[in-house]
């Protein structure tokens, strides 16, 4: 079984990366209202593929490959999912349109960048290294630093009418730390984690961004990924269990974090898991409509060695896709569908209630 497990988690990591912008009608435009708060006037975005909307342009990434993008915008576009993710509904929310990708920066101008703040997130990234040679959380938000000073992108008053979205989806455990424990025990090591996460928070807040929304983790153990073994029909409770206690600490870290800077930046903890268990477990309906098989991706690989994506030798597809990916709350072995993540979304209280 662990062999197996590891085998699904290394899989896992590598669709993160390697497995991959149409109108939505009405699952977008249904979050978009009108709100008595003052509005960002910019979004940035730090993270993962959850949402990365364009960062990772080398041809072999999934997100550039068909079918992603099947249902927004009708092509591959970088994001890993069949249209729209997090920042999409985000930014759409507090009315602004999805930050540039910070990747094609230079393709857009500073006046577009301006308008509606960048996207710094990078697929299969962590707030460490990754197994994935591209820019950690310190590193994005290096960048971010770096077009402030260079670029006059921003200054420190103009950032406090921005908001930021913090992605830590799970690239910084693998599963042979989730069953055998790091070097310093697994419990030390989330919390490492956590902390750095808390460091990278608390520099965004001095980089003068007043409000900051970080995402708890997903349930891991509800991933097609690993649910595989059961037919999708079963999540890896074990797995779940660590996430629910690197969530517990970041809930009590962000909350002393809070404390200590109440004069300054706000954060807030997006509660990924209970959106996605709402779902899964719930029933939750959105649109009218229900997600049958929650735990069955739309997209993967006709056997294993192949993903969502794959092609073989000769070009021929090597992946089944579902007809109708707004019935999938999964699109591919790690990451929700567009409806997916609306249905999310919708769930994420947090977001919706301070920003």
């Amino acid at each position: 079984m662990d062999f197996v497990l590891r085998l699904l988690f290394s899989l896992f990591l590598l669709i993160s990366l390697f497995s991959g912008r149409g109108s939505a009608g009405g699952v977008y435009n249904h979050h978009h209202h009108q709100r008595h708060r003052l509005r960002p006037t910019k979004l940035f975005v730090f993270g993962d593929s959850y949402v990365d909307t364009g960062n990772i342009l080398i041809p072999l990434s999934s997100a550039q490959s068909f079918p992603y993008g099947i249902t927004f915008p009708r092509k591959p576009s970088g994001r890993f999912s069949d249209g729209r993710v997090l920042t999409d509904f985000a930014a759409r929310y507090v009315g602004l349109k999805s930050p540039i990708p910070f990747s094609i920066r230079n393709r857009v101008g500073l006046r577009r960048l301006k308008e509606t703040g960048v996207n710094f997130a990078f697929g299969g990234t962590g707030v460490f290294d990754t197994s994935f040679p591209f820019p950690n959380m310190t590193t994005q938000i290096d960048f971010f630093q770096q077009l402030q000073h260079g670029h006059s992108l921003s200054t420190k008053t103009d950032n406090q009418f921005s908001a930021a979205l913090v992605s830590v989806s799970g690239n910084d455990y693998s599963l042979d730390i989730i069953t055998n424990g790091p070097k310093q025990g697994l419990k030390p090591f989330i919390n490492t984690v956590v902390n750095q996460i808390i460091v990278d928070l608390k520099r965004i807040g001095e980089l003068g961004v007043k409000k900051i929304a970080v995402t708890g983790l997903g349930p891991l153990g509800c991933l097609p990924a690993f649910t595989a073994p059961s037919s999708f029909k079963k999540c890896n409770e074990s797995i779940n269990s660590f996430v629910k206690f690197h969530n517990f600490l970041l809930k009590k870290a962000v909350k002393k974090l809070n404390q200590e800077t109440k004069h300054s930046s706000k954060v807030f903890v997006l509660d990924v898991y209970g959106a996605f268990m709402s779902i899964i477990e719930g029933g939750k309906r959105y649109n009218n409509g229900e997600f049958k098989t929650p735990l069955k991706p739309c997209c993967f690989g006709v056997k294993s060695g192949f993903n969502c994506g794959s092609v073989d030798g000769e070009g021929k597809k090597m992946f089944v896709l579902c007809k109708d990916p707004k019935k999938a709350f999964y699109w591919d072995a790690v990451h929700p569908t567009q409806q997916g993540w609306a249905a999310a979304f919708s769930a994420l209280k947090a977001f919706r209630n301070h920003f």
